[in-house]
């Protein structure tokens, strides 16, 4: 029953069979060996965006921080939603990399900025007073923190508004995968055919060891990501095992597959949390994120069974009260835990 995250599942067989092979004999390291290539190619390919630059680093974090670093200046504003990754969980990472640019934090009932608000938050901030932060990039997320996704229309129209004063657009796409099971639509048309400058493309949470790929839809932008990878570390020397991962995940559409069974994992349990009387779900679960609530007393029985989640707040009071949770299903997730954690959850 591990519900705690999709970080935390293992990777799929495929993967390693391919890290296997990829392990055979010489390659010329940094990037330049044929299985990067093919990777890169692969990627442009399933994007339709034959000029596209893409690199690799193997954390969600790196990738998220040196894209917004390349599109960003010191003295800028990165505007994004107040429970953003790149606000919440990067520990400063996109401050650091940028040199110091500043978060511009949007409101996002539901972890989704509404056109509206980051207008207002956009246009609140003054421009041509040197005492000012300057405006920067727009970064999005899907899947949200909060389990939730952007439909097209709503990229396209917060893509429009960071077109309105000229700002480029993130999108951190560390489940990009759930995100696509959802809407049904082509990876085109939720990035570049949307708005999207540049994507920050997931495969660690969704069945791989660790890589992900920074994709800049204007090439002009590669060289300066390459040097900022470099001095920030990130610049893997052999290469050829991140490519390895990235390949096999989108052979024959398998990063698609785990991300539909993932999602499809997440529904099942958020249908059983409906149904049981006992919980009540926080956010309408879209993608592989469920949040709930459910009575104090029900964690406890979880958690001494082996059950692994977060729990949003203390476990020490009434049995009673309801305290929410966090659960994350993964491309493994099995119909048999969910169905054990709900006969537990129920008592």
């Amino acid at each position: 029953m591990h519900y705690a995250s999709d970080n935390s599942g293992p990777a799929h067989p495929k993967v390693m069979e391919a890290l296997l092979a990829a392990n055979a004999g010489y390659a010329l390291p940094y990037g330049n060996d044929p299985a990067t290539e093919r990777a890169r190619a692969h990627i442009r390919e399933v994007f339709e965006a034959p000029d596209a630059a893409v690199e690799f680093v193997a954390t969600g974090s790196a990738a998220n921080a040196l894209i917004l670093a390349t599109l960003c200046k010191p003295w800028e504003a990165i505007f994004c939603s107040e429970v953003a990754h790149v606000e919440a969980d990067e520990c400063g990472a996109p401050e650091f990399f940028t040199g110091g640019a500043k978060l511009a934090l949007v409101p996002a009932p539901d972890a989704r900025m509404s056109p509206a608000a980051l207008r207002d938050r956009i246009d609140g901030t003054a421009q041509g007073n040197v005492h000012n932060v300057q405006r920067g990039p727009v970064s999005l997320t899907s899947v949200t923190e909060r389990g939730t996704v952007y439909d097209l229309d709503h990229l396209r129209a917060l893509a429009g508004t960071a077109r309105e004063f000229g700002l480029p657009v993130h999108l951190d796409g560390a489940r990009l995968a759930n995100a696509l099971a959802t809407l049904g639509c082509s990876p085109a048309e939720m990035t570049w055919k949307a708005g999207i400058d540049a994507v920050s493309f997931g495969g660690t949470k969704n069945g791989l060891l660790g890589v992900e790929a920074a994709i800049f839809f204007d090439p002009a932008h590669a060289w300066e990501f390459e040097l900022r990878r470099k001095r920030g570390g990130h610049l893997f020397s052999k290469t050829r095992y991140l490519a390895a991962q990235m390949d096999a995940y989108l052979a024959n559409g398998l990063w698609l597959r785990m991300g539909h069974d993932a999602n499809a994992a997440a529904a099942r349990l958020a249908q059983g949390l409906y149904e049981s009387g006992t919980a009540t779900l926080l956010h309408e679960p879209q993608a592989n994120m469920v949040f709930a609530s459910f009575p104090r007393a029900a964690h406890h029985r979880l958690r001494q069974a082996g059950a692994q989640f977060y729990s949003m707040g203390s476990l020490d009071g009434p049995d009673e009260e309801p305290v929410g949770a966090r659960l994350v299903c993964d491309w493994s997730a099995s119909t048999a835990d969910t169905e054990r954690f709900l006969d537990i959850l129920e008592g």
